[in-house]
Protein backbone atom coordinates (compact mmCIF):
# COMPACT_ATOMS: atom_id res chain seq x y z
CA UNK A 1 0.00 0.00 0.00
CA UNK A 2 2.80 2.31 1.28
CA UNK A 3 4.66 1.88 -2.64
CA UNK A 4 1.16 2.55 -4.23
CA UNK A 5 0.87 5.83 -2.42
CA UNK A 6 4.76 6.75 -3.19
CA UNK A 7 3.81 6.18 -6.88
CA UNK A 8 1.09 8.30 -6.87
CA UNK A 9 2.98 11.19 -5.38
CA UNK A 10 5.65 10.95 -8.25
CA UNK A 11 3.26 10.67 -10.98
CA UNK A 12 0.49 12.26 -12.73
CA UNK A 13 -2.58 10.88 -13.78
CA UNK A 14 -3.97 12.65 -16.82
CA UNK A 15 -7.96 12.93 -17.63
CA UNK A 16 -7.34 10.95 -20.41
CA UNK A 17 -5.97 8.44 -18.67
CA UNK A 18 -8.56 8.12 -16.19
CA UNK A 19 -11.13 8.25 -19.13
CA UNK A 20 -9.74 4.96 -20.80
CA UNK A 21 -12.20 2.38 -19.27
CA UNK A 22 -13.05 -0.24 -21.07
CA UNK A 23 -16.29 -1.13 -19.25
CA UNK A 24 -20.30 0.31 -20.16
CA UNK A 25 -22.45 2.08 -17.75
CA UNK A 26 -21.75 4.70 -15.25
CA UNK A 27 -18.81 3.68 -13.23
CA UNK A 28 -16.93 5.25 -16.06
CA UNK A 29 -18.61 8.31 -15.07
CA UNK A 30 -17.46 7.80 -11.30
CA UNK A 31 -14.12 7.25 -11.84
CA UNK A 32 -14.23 10.00 -14.08
CA UNK A 33 -15.73 11.85 -11.00
CA UNK A 34 -12.53 11.83 -9.30
CA UNK A 35 -11.36 15.22 -11.18
CA UNK A 36 -14.51 16.23 -12.25
CA UNK A 37 -17.99 15.50 -9.96
CA UNK A 38 -20.40 17.31 -12.55
CA UNK A 39 -19.52 14.33 -15.15
CA UNK A 40 -21.17 11.64 -12.97
CA UNK A 41 -24.73 10.17 -12.76
CA UNK A 42 -26.41 12.93 -10.42
CA UNK A 43 -24.54 15.93 -12.94
CA UNK A 44 -27.31 18.65 -13.46
CA UNK A 45 -29.78 17.68 -16.72
CA UNK A 46 -31.76 19.83 -18.31
CA UNK A 47 -35.82 19.72 -17.72
CA UNK A 48 -37.96 18.61 -20.94
CA UNK A 49 -39.24 22.37 -20.54
CA UNK A 50 -39.21 25.52 -18.25
CA UNK A 51 -39.98 24.00 -14.73
CA UNK A 52 -41.74 25.95 -11.86
CA UNK A 53 -40.25 24.16 -9.22
CA UNK A 54 -36.87 22.83 -8.65
CA UNK A 55 -37.06 20.51 -5.82
CA UNK A 56 -39.92 18.68 -3.61
CA UNK A 57 -40.08 18.18 0.05
CA UNK A 58 -42.35 15.33 0.49
CA UNK A 59 -44.18 15.72 4.52
CA UNK A 60 -45.04 11.65 4.94
CA UNK A 61 -47.81 10.96 7.38
CA UNK A 62 -47.99 7.17 8.13
CA UNK A 63 -50.49 5.56 8.83
CA UNK A 64 -53.57 7.23 7.17
CA UNK A 65 -54.32 10.58 8.13
CA UNK A 66 -58.53 11.29 8.17
CA UNK A 67 -59.46 13.36 5.80
CA UNK A 68 -62.91 13.95 7.22
CA UNK A 69 -61.50 15.18 10.71
CA UNK A 70 -58.50 17.39 9.23
CA UNK A 71 -59.14 19.33 5.88
CA UNK A 72 -62.52 18.02 4.39
CA UNK A 73 -64.92 19.00 6.01
CA UNK A 74 -68.72 17.22 5.83
CA UNK A 75 -71.68 19.08 8.20
CA UNK A 76 -74.14 15.78 6.87
CA UNK A 77 -71.92 14.11 9.33
CA UNK A 78 -72.76 15.43 12.37
CA UNK A 79 -76.16 15.60 11.20
CA UNK A 80 -76.39 11.99 10.66
CA UNK A 81 -73.95 10.47 13.47
CA UNK A 82 -74.79 7.76 14.41
CA UNK A 83 -77.10 6.49 11.32
CA UNK A 84 -76.20 3.81 8.87
CA UNK A 85 -74.00 4.67 6.07
CA UNK A 86 -77.31 5.92 3.60
CA UNK A 87 -75.02 3.71 -0.04
CA UNK A 88 -72.81 0.71 -0.14
CA UNK A 89 -69.24 1.03 1.38
CA UNK A 90 -66.70 0.04 -0.62
CA UNK A 91 -65.10 -4.09 -0.15
CA UNK A 92 -61.76 -2.53 0.76
CA UNK A 93 -61.96 -1.85 3.94
CA UNK A 94 -59.88 -3.80 6.38
CA UNK A 95 -62.39 -5.12 8.86
CA UNK A 96 -66.37 -4.22 9.43
CA UNK A 97 -67.58 -0.94 9.93
CA UNK A 98 -70.77 0.68 11.68
CA UNK A 99 -72.69 3.61 11.47
CA UNK A 100 -71.22 7.17 10.74
CA UNK A 101 -68.77 8.85 13.10
CA UNK A 102 -69.06 12.66 13.40
CA UNK A 103 -65.96 14.19 13.52
CA UNK A 104 -64.80 15.15 17.33
CA UNK A 105 -63.17 18.37 15.92
CA UNK A 106 -64.96 21.83 14.67
CA UNK A 107 -63.89 22.66 11.35
CA UNK A 108 -63.30 26.90 10.64
CA UNK A 109 -62.89 28.78 7.20
CA UNK A 110 -59.91 30.22 7.14
CA UNK A 111 -57.71 33.05 5.27
CA UNK A 112 -58.80 34.61 1.80
CA UNK A 113 -59.81 31.67 0.21
CA UNK A 114 -62.20 30.50 2.78
CA UNK A 115 -60.29 27.17 3.13
CA UNK A 116 -61.98 24.75 5.74
CA UNK A 117 -59.51 22.90 8.30
CA UNK A 118 -60.52 21.69 12.07
CA UNK A 119 -59.07 22.63 15.24
CA UNK A 120 -56.37 19.80 15.35
CA UNK A 121 -54.51 22.31 13.00
CA UNK A 122 -53.98 25.93 13.91
CA UNK A 123 -51.05 26.99 12.64
CA UNK A 124 -51.46 25.20 9.57
CA UNK A 125 -54.94 26.64 9.26
CA UNK A 126 -53.27 30.28 8.77
CA UNK A 127 -51.19 29.33 5.85
CA UNK A 128 -54.32 27.79 3.74
CA UNK A 129 -53.72 30.89 0.98
CA UNK A 130 -50.16 29.31 0.29
CA UNK A 131 -51.69 25.61 0.16
CA UNK A 132 -53.64 23.74 -2.42
CA UNK A 133 -55.64 21.07 -1.36
CA UNK A 134 -56.48 17.92 -3.69
CA UNK A 135 -59.69 16.62 -1.63
CA UNK A 136 -60.41 13.97 -4.25
CA UNK A 137 -57.31 11.62 -4.06
CA UNK A 138 -57.92 8.35 -4.52
CA UNK A 139 -55.42 4.64 -4.70
CA UNK A 140 -55.94 0.95 -5.59
CA UNK A 141 -54.96 -0.60 -2.47
CA UNK A 142 -56.22 -0.50 1.35
CA UNK A 143 -53.85 -2.18 3.15
CA UNK A 144 -50.44 -0.14 4.29
CA UNK A 145 -47.18 -1.78 2.58
CA UNK A 146 -49.49 -2.04 -1.02
CA UNK A 147 -50.59 1.85 -0.55
CA UNK A 148 -47.36 2.99 0.70
CA UNK A 149 -45.41 1.81 -2.37
CA UNK A 150 -48.15 2.93 -5.13
CA UNK A 151 -47.69 6.37 -2.87
CA UNK A 152 -43.89 6.30 -3.45
CA UNK A 153 -43.01 4.23 -6.72
CA UNK A 154 -46.79 4.09 -8.51
CA UNK A 155 -46.85 0.26 -8.23
CA UNK A 156 -48.83 -1.84 -4.90
CA UNK A 157 -47.44 -5.01 -6.37
CA UNK A 158 -44.00 -4.95 -8.03
CA UNK A 159 -40.44 -3.07 -7.04
CA UNK A 160 -40.10 0.23 -8.89
CA UNK A 161 -38.01 3.13 -8.11
CA UNK A 162 -39.22 5.75 -5.77
CA UNK A 163 -40.76 8.85 -7.04
CA UNK A 164 -37.45 10.61 -5.36
CA UNK A 165 -35.18 8.24 -7.83
CA UNK A 166 -37.37 9.12 -10.49
CA UNK A 167 -36.85 13.22 -9.81
CA UNK A 168 -33.22 12.97 -9.62
CA UNK A 169 -32.63 10.64 -12.28
CA UNK A 170 -34.51 12.85 -14.57
CA UNK A 171 -32.90 16.33 -12.97
CA UNK A 172 -29.65 15.36 -11.54
CA UNK A 173 -28.53 17.25 -8.34
CA UNK A 174 -27.92 21.09 -7.63
CA UNK A 175 -25.34 20.27 -4.93
CA UNK A 176 -22.18 17.41 -6.29
CA UNK A 177 -21.12 17.10 -2.70
CA UNK A 178 -24.73 15.75 -1.08
CA UNK A 179 -26.64 12.93 -2.03
CA UNK A 180 -29.92 13.72 -5.03
CA UNK A 181 -32.41 12.20 -2.95
CA UNK A 182 -32.53 12.27 1.38
CA UNK A 183 -34.91 10.86 3.58
CA UNK A 184 -35.46 11.69 7.54
CA UNK A 185 -36.02 8.78 9.52
CA UNK A 186 -38.13 6.86 6.91
CA UNK A 187 -40.10 3.91 8.09
CA UNK A 188 -38.63 0.53 7.87
CA UNK A 189 -42.28 -1.35 7.35
CA UNK A 190 -45.00 -1.53 5.11
CA UNK A 191 -42.15 -1.76 2.02
CA UNK A 192 -39.56 -0.46 4.15
CA UNK A 193 -36.29 0.46 1.69
CA UNK A 194 -38.64 0.03 -1.34
CA UNK A 195 -40.45 2.95 -0.78
CA UNK A 196 -36.93 5.18 -1.14
CA UNK A 197 -35.07 2.92 -3.41
CA UNK A 198 -33.53 2.96 -6.94
CA UNK A 199 -35.01 -0.45 -7.78
CA UNK A 200 -33.72 -0.60 -11.37
CA UNK A 201 -32.28 2.70 -12.04
CA UNK A 202 -28.44 2.90 -11.09
CA UNK A 203 -28.23 2.98 -7.58
CA UNK A 204 -27.12 6.83 -7.53
CA UNK A 205 -30.84 7.37 -7.52
CA UNK A 206 -31.68 5.63 -4.82
CA UNK A 207 -32.65 7.36 -1.34
CA UNK A 208 -29.81 8.36 1.23
CA UNK A 209 -31.55 7.48 4.75
CA UNK A 210 -30.58 9.47 7.78
CA UNK A 211 -31.68 7.54 10.86
CA UNK A 212 -34.93 5.43 11.05
CA UNK A 213 -37.87 5.05 12.48
CA UNK A 214 -37.60 4.91 16.06
CA UNK A 215 -34.01 6.99 16.05
CA UNK A 216 -34.76 10.57 17.66
CA UNK A 217 -34.36 13.33 15.05
CA UNK A 218 -31.44 14.78 16.73
CA UNK A 219 -29.47 11.75 16.62
CA UNK A 220 -30.41 10.83 12.93
CA UNK A 221 -26.67 11.69 11.23
CA UNK A 222 -24.91 10.45 8.25
CA UNK A 223 -22.76 8.08 9.96
CA UNK A 224 -18.91 8.33 9.66
CA UNK A 225 -19.26 11.86 7.80
CA UNK A 226 -15.90 12.83 9.44
CA UNK A 227 -12.37 11.47 9.76
CA UNK A 228 -10.12 13.20 12.26
CA UNK A 229 -7.51 10.76 12.36
CA UNK A 230 -6.97 10.26 8.37
CA UNK A 231 -5.56 13.37 6.53
CA UNK A 232 -7.64 14.31 3.34
CA UNK A 233 -5.02 13.49 0.79
CA UNK A 234 -4.79 10.36 2.33
CA UNK A 235 -8.21 9.25 1.85
CA UNK A 236 -8.54 10.62 -1.50
CA UNK A 237 -5.11 7.86 -2.32
CA UNK A 238 -6.85 5.10 0.02
CA UNK A 239 -10.02 5.46 -2.51
CA UNK A 240 -7.69 5.91 -5.92
CA UNK A 241 -6.25 2.64 -4.90
CA UNK A 242 -9.90 0.99 -4.45
CA UNK A 243 -10.93 2.59 -7.55
CA UNK A 244 -8.47 1.52 -9.30
CA UNK A 245 -9.20 -2.17 -8.44
CA UNK A 246 -12.17 -1.75 -9.30
CA UNK A 247 -11.87 -0.43 -12.45
CA UNK A 248 -9.61 -3.52 -13.17
CA UNK A 249 -12.57 -5.42 -12.51
CA UNK A 250 -14.85 -4.08 -14.20
CA UNK A 251 -12.42 -4.58 -17.54
CA UNK A 252 -12.74 -8.01 -16.59
CA UNK A 253 -16.06 -8.77 -16.04
CA UNK A 254 -17.47 -6.27 -18.03
CA UNK A 255 -20.83 -4.06 -16.55
CA UNK A 256 -21.84 -4.89 -13.01
CA UNK A 257 -24.47 -2.62 -11.80
CA UNK A 258 -23.14 -3.49 -7.57
CA UNK A 259 -19.95 -2.98 -8.43
CA UNK A 260 -20.76 0.24 -10.31
CA UNK A 261 -22.80 1.82 -7.48
CA UNK A 262 -19.96 1.24 -5.11
CA UNK A 263 -17.84 3.38 -7.21
CA UNK A 264 -20.12 5.90 -7.45
CA UNK A 265 -20.76 5.43 -3.71
CA UNK A 266 -17.35 5.88 -2.41
CA UNK A 267 -16.56 9.07 -4.61
CA UNK A 268 -19.88 10.59 -3.02
CA UNK A 269 -19.02 9.97 0.61
CA UNK A 270 -16.01 11.67 0.67
CA UNK A 271 -17.04 14.70 -1.35
CA UNK A 272 -20.15 14.72 1.25
CA UNK A 273 -17.26 15.69 4.07
CA UNK A 274 -16.96 19.17 2.80
CA UNK A 275 -20.44 19.89 3.36
CA UNK A 276 -22.58 17.31 5.20
CA UNK A 277 -21.27 17.96 8.69
CA UNK A 278 -22.44 21.98 7.96
CA UNK A 279 -25.53 20.67 6.99
CA UNK A 280 -26.22 18.32 9.60
CA UNK A 281 -25.31 21.07 12.48
CA UNK A 282 -28.33 22.89 13.40
CA UNK A 283 -26.24 25.06 16.24
CA UNK A 284 -25.59 28.56 13.97
CA UNK A 285 -29.70 28.69 13.08
CA UNK A 286 -31.12 31.69 15.30
CA UNK A 287 -33.03 31.06 17.91
CA UNK A 288 -36.33 32.62 16.59
CA UNK A 289 -36.15 29.38 13.59
CA UNK A 290 -35.65 26.61 16.28
CA UNK A 291 -38.72 28.72 17.96
CA UNK A 292 -40.44 28.83 14.35
CA UNK A 293 -40.00 25.20 14.04
CA UNK A 294 -40.56 24.02 17.43
CA UNK A 295 -37.41 23.14 18.53
CA UNK A 296 -38.28 25.20 22.14
CA UNK A 297 -41.16 22.23 22.61
CA UNK A 298 -40.53 18.83 23.31
CA UNK A 299 -43.32 17.70 21.38
CA UNK A 300 -42.62 19.63 18.07
CA UNK A 301 -39.62 19.21 18.59
CA UNK A 302 -38.77 15.67 16.89
CA UNK A 303 -41.03 16.68 13.78
CA UNK A 304 -39.67 19.96 13.58
CA UNK A 305 -36.11 19.21 13.84
CA UNK A 306 -36.46 17.15 10.50
CA UNK A 307 -38.61 19.83 8.59
CA UNK A 308 -35.77 22.06 9.32
CA UNK A 309 -33.16 19.83 8.23
CA UNK A 310 -35.59 19.25 4.91
CA UNK A 311 -35.00 22.94 4.37
CA UNK A 312 -31.50 23.42 4.84
CA UNK A 313 -30.70 20.48 2.62
CA UNK A 314 -33.22 21.74 0.08
CA UNK A 315 -31.47 24.93 0.16
CA UNK A 316 -28.35 23.46 -0.53
CA UNK A 317 -29.12 21.91 -3.54
CA UNK A 318 -30.79 18.68 -2.53
CA UNK A 319 -33.09 17.56 -5.45
CA UNK A 320 -35.85 15.62 -3.19
CA UNK A 321 -36.27 15.67 0.45
CA UNK A 322 -38.78 13.55 2.55
CA UNK A 323 -39.34 13.52 5.99
CA UNK A 324 -41.32 11.20 7.80
CA UNK A 325 -44.07 11.07 10.28
CA UNK A 326 -44.17 7.45 11.13
CA UNK A 327 -46.03 4.80 11.35
CA UNK A 328 -48.79 7.41 13.61
CA UNK A 329 -52.02 7.92 12.16
CA UNK A 330 -53.39 4.63 11.83
CA UNK A 331 -56.38 5.41 14.13
CA UNK A 332 -58.57 1.87 14.51
CA UNK A 333 -59.39 3.04 17.86
CA UNK A 334 -58.75 5.88 20.02
CA UNK A 335 -59.28 8.57 17.08
CA UNK A 336 -59.62 11.54 19.16
CA UNK A 337 -56.83 11.24 21.79
CA UNK A 338 -54.34 10.34 18.73
CA UNK A 339 -55.05 11.73 15.88
CA UNK A 340 -55.05 14.83 18.06
CA UNK A 341 -51.39 13.95 19.85
CA UNK A 342 -50.51 13.46 15.81
CA UNK A 343 -51.62 16.48 14.77
CA UNK A 344 -49.83 18.53 17.84
CA UNK A 345 -46.32 16.94 16.51
CA UNK A 346 -46.58 18.16 13.28
CA UNK A 347 -48.24 21.36 12.61
CA UNK A 348 -46.31 23.70 14.34
CA UNK A 349 -43.09 22.23 12.36
CA UNK A 350 -45.29 22.40 8.78
CA UNK A 351 -45.98 25.95 9.10
CA UNK A 352 -43.13 26.83 10.37
CA UNK A 353 -41.24 25.44 7.17
CA UNK A 354 -43.85 26.68 4.83
CA UNK A 355 -43.45 30.18 6.85
CA UNK A 356 -39.51 29.65 6.41
CA UNK A 357 -39.41 28.33 2.57
CA UNK A 358 -41.74 31.71 1.83
CA UNK A 359 -39.42 34.21 3.80
CA UNK A 360 -36.40 33.10 2.18
CA UNK A 361 -37.87 32.97 -1.55
CA UNK A 362 -37.45 29.45 -1.39
CA UNK A 363 -41.27 28.65 -1.84
CA UNK A 364 -41.82 29.84 -4.96
CA UNK A 365 -39.78 27.32 -6.65
CA UNK A 366 -39.64 24.34 -3.91
CA UNK A 367 -43.07 21.89 -4.48
CA UNK A 368 -43.78 20.69 -1.00
CA UNK A 369 -46.20 17.74 -0.55
CA UNK A 370 -48.13 16.62 2.65
CA UNK A 371 -50.34 13.59 2.97
CA UNK A 372 -50.71 9.91 3.87
CA UNK A 373 -50.40 6.57 2.11
CA UNK A 374 -54.87 6.67 1.88
CA UNK A 375 -57.99 7.85 4.13
CA UNK A 376 -60.01 6.83 6.69
CA UNK A 377 -63.88 5.54 6.43
CA UNK A 378 -66.27 8.15 7.83
CA UNK A 379 -67.68 4.94 9.51
CA UNK A 380 -67.02 4.07 13.08
CA UNK A 381 -64.83 0.75 13.77
CA UNK A 382 -65.33 -0.05 17.17
CA UNK A 383 -66.31 3.21 18.96
CA UNK A 384 -63.37 5.66 18.59
CA UNK A 385 -62.10 4.73 15.35
CA UNK A 386 -61.87 4.73 11.85
CA UNK A 387 -60.72 2.27 9.10
CA UNK A 388 -58.63 2.20 6.33
CA UNK A 389 -60.23 4.60 2.73
CA UNK A 390 -57.95 4.24 -0.21
CA UNK A 391 -61.29 5.81 -2.05
CA UNK A 392 -60.95 9.13 -0.69
CA UNK A 393 -58.30 11.37 1.10
CA UNK A 394 -57.11 14.92 1.49
CA UNK A 395 -53.48 15.46 0.10
CA UNK A 396 -52.13 19.06 -0.34
CA UNK A 397 -49.49 21.13 -1.90
CA UNK A 398 -47.67 24.19 -1.98
CA UNK A 399 -45.14 26.35 -3.75
CA UNK A 400 -43.62 25.27 -6.84
CA UNK A 401 -45.76 26.12 -9.47
CA UNK A 402 -49.22 25.14 -7.98
CA UNK A 403 -52.46 27.32 -7.36
CA UNK A 404 -52.38 28.84 -3.98
CA UNK A 405 -55.59 29.23 -1.84
CA UNK A 406 -56.93 26.41 -4.25
CA UNK A 407 -59.71 23.72 -3.27
CA UNK A 408 -59.55 20.63 -6.00
CA UNK A 409 -61.76 18.31 -6.43
CA UNK A 410 -64.55 16.61 -3.99
CA UNK A 411 -65.87 13.83 -2.05
CA UNK A 412 -69.39 12.64 -1.33
CA UNK A 413 -71.50 14.33 1.31
CA UNK A 414 -69.69 11.86 3.97
CA UNK A 415 -66.28 11.84 2.97
CA UNK A 416 -66.33 8.05 1.92
CA UNK A 417 -65.87 8.30 -2.09
CA UNK A 418 -64.05 10.40 -4.41
CA UNK A 419 -66.57 12.04 -6.59
CA UNK A 420 -65.42 15.17 -8.35
CA UNK A 421 -62.31 15.24 -10.66
CA UNK A 422 -60.70 12.60 -8.73
CA UNK A 423 -56.69 12.40 -8.29
CA UNK A 424 -54.70 8.68 -8.54
CA UNK A 425 -51.24 8.51 -7.05
CA UNK A 426 -50.17 8.64 -11.30
CA UNK A 427 -52.02 11.80 -11.38
CA UNK A 428 -50.10 13.34 -8.93
CA UNK A 429 -46.75 11.70 -9.96
CA UNK A 430 -47.52 13.21 -13.37
CA UNK A 431 -48.51 16.61 -12.19
CA UNK A 432 -44.94 16.58 -9.45
CA UNK A 433 -42.99 15.72 -12.92
CA UNK A 434 -44.77 18.09 -14.99
CA UNK A 435 -44.36 21.00 -12.11
CA UNK A 436 -40.05 19.84 -12.07
CA UNK A 437 -40.57 20.45 -16.01
CA UNK A 438 -40.75 17.00 -17.04
CA UNK A 439 -43.39 15.36 -19.40
CA UNK A 440 -44.16 11.57 -17.52
CA UNK A 441 -44.33 10.16 -20.68
CA UNK A 442 -41.16 10.98 -22.02
CA UNK A 443 -39.34 10.14 -18.49
CA UNK A 444 -38.70 6.33 -19.16
CA UNK A 445 -35.99 3.82 -18.30
CA UNK A 446 -34.99 1.05 -20.37
CA UNK A 447 -35.36 -2.43 -18.17
CA UNK A 448 -36.27 -6.17 -18.88
CA UNK A 449 -36.68 -5.18 -22.74
CA UNK A 450 -39.31 -2.20 -22.20
CA UNK A 451 -39.44 1.14 -21.40
CA UNK A 452 -40.84 1.76 -18.00
CA UNK A 453 -42.00 5.40 -15.97
CA UNK A 454 -42.92 6.57 -12.64
CA UNK A 455 -46.40 6.22 -14.12
CA UNK A 456 -46.35 3.29 -16.42
CA UNK A 457 -48.95 3.26 -18.43
CA UNK A 458 -51.12 5.41 -16.46
CA UNK A 459 -51.41 9.21 -15.44
CA UNK A 460 -52.72 12.80 -16.38
CA UNK A 461 -51.16 15.78 -15.45
CA UNK A 462 -53.76 17.85 -13.11
CA UNK A 463 -54.31 21.06 -14.97
CA UNK A 464 -56.14 22.64 -12.57
CA UNK A 465 -54.33 23.53 -10.25
CA UNK A 466 -51.64 24.48 -12.23
CA UNK A 467 -50.68 28.15 -11.50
Amino acid sequence: MNRHWNSYLNQTLTRRELLQVSSAGFGSLALAGMLDASAGPLAVKPPHFPAKAKRVIFLFMHGGPSQVDTFDYKPLLKRDHGKPLPFERPKVVSSETFNLLQSPWAFKQYGQSGAWVSDIFPETAKMVDDMCFIKSMWGSNSRHGGALLELHTGSDTFVRPSMGSWVTYGLGSENSNMPGFITICPSQSHGGANNFGSAFLPAPYAGTSIGSVGIAARDAKIPFITNKETPRPIQRMEIDYSQELNRKQLELTGPDRALEGRIESFELAFRMQTEAPELQDLSGESEATKKLYGLDNPITEDFGRQCLMARRFSEKGVRFVQVSHTYKWDQHERLKRDHEQNAREVDVPIAGLLRDLKSRGLLEDTLVLWGGEFGRTPTAQGSDGRDHNPEAFTMWMAGGGVKAGLSYGATDDYGYYSMIDKVHFHDLHATMLHLLGMDHLKLTYKHAGRNFRLTDVHGHVVKGILA
